[in-house]
């Protein structure tokens, strides 16, 4: 380990883009699906990571749901989300802003509550241990019907004291923000955060919409907000909070390389990006891998990786008092 990976490892980070389904690692999904006698397509842990080289987004996509078919009772779902937070412990992440997909979960015939208590037991019990704080949010499908995310925004009322925010997530071309307007504007009434996906698979014209649309605060992913210069003196200029995921940029493709990728030059222009993971399991690494690739493939230094996690906690939808007191520390 390098003394940079030491001293980020040590510093308080948030993680603000992370999908909790994106993290069942494949021995978990083999026990799990023995657990419930779920056949999988493969009998080897190497045989799921050989499928973790993608052609592109929907093979992905496939992994991705095979993998949630496992999960099954409210076991499961604290065992996910255990698993994760305890991760988070060794990683020096002191706050996680967990994305959750529960329309994956009700369309199999998964009750809501299943996966809300096992959630929230995971988390009570990681925050009693290690004083990690966690919030959720709830992300809408976007290859799914607007209704279809009433209905789940519905499902979600009495469990509203467990979310904090409203996401947007997956394939996003051709499924353009303003598609979901009014779920956004119903949910904003109910008092939640919004944020959505936007600027990666998608064009520019997508982060417009989710600001000027759906009204979110902040963006997930956004790399591709360099192409529009207009767009980037807006978002510097407000200093909207853009979640950037490195490796999986690299895994799906949206650059051939990591030596493409922009994040640092972005960081240099203004622009409030922090470091992910989004899926880590399926995208080749954690948060502390993201910044390793960043200092060593892009020479990330020292002044860039405290900026990145000060941009991660001030991100971040804690109260002030935390954020001050974190920040503090990434400053000394």
């Amino acid at each position: 380990m390098s003394d940079l990976s030491d001293l980020i490892r040590k510093l308080p980070k948030a993680e603000l883009h992370l999908h909790i389904e994106g993290t069942l690692e494949p021995v978990m999904m083999m026990e799990l699906a023995e657990k419930h006698a779920v056949e999988l397509p493969y009998t080897r842990i190497k045989d799921i990571k050989k499928a973790f080289n993608y052609k592109d987004l929907q093979s992905f996509l496939d992994l991705y749901y095979l993998g949630a078919g496992v999960l099954r009772d409210e076991d499961d779902f604290y065992r996910l989300m255990a698993a994760y937070l305890e991760r988070c412990h060794k990683e020096g992440i002191v706050h996680a802003e967990m994305m959750f997909d529960p329309q994956t979960h009700t369309d199999r015939g998964i009750d809501f509550s299943v996966v809300m208590a096992g959630f929230e037991r995971a988390r009570r019990n990681a925050a009693e241990k290690w004083g990690i704080s966690s919030l959720l949010i709830m992300c809408f499908l976007r290859h799914l019907n607007q209704d279809s995310a009433f209905e789940t925004l519905e499902a979600a009322v009495p469990y509203r004291d467990q979310i904090h925010a409203v996401g947007l997530f997956l394939l996003v071309l051709g499924q353009p923000p303003r598609k979901f307007q009014e779920v956004f504007q119903k949910a904003a009434e109910q008092g939640y955060e919004r944020v959505a996906h936007a600027g990666e698979e998608g064009p520019p014209a997508y982060i417009w919409e989710a600001l000027d649309v759906l009204k979110v605060t902040r963006v997930d992913h956004g790399v591709r907000c360099l192409e529009d210069p207009e767009l980037i003196n807006r978002l510097v200029s407000a200093q909207t909070p853009l979640t950037v995921c490195p490796l999986s940029n690299i895994r799906l493709c949206v650059y051939d390389r990591m030596q493409q990728h922009p994040i640092l030059s972005m960081l240099d222009q203004g622009l409030n990006v922090s470091v992910n993971s989004d899926d880590p399991t399926y995208f080749g690494g954690y948060l502390m891998d993201n910044f390793a690739a960043l200092e060593v493939v892009l020479g990330m230094t020292e002044a860039q990786a405290r900026q990145l996690v000060a941009n991660s906690i001030r991100g971040s939808f804690v109260d002030t008092d935390r954020r001050e007191a974190w920040l503090r520390e990434v400053k000394a």
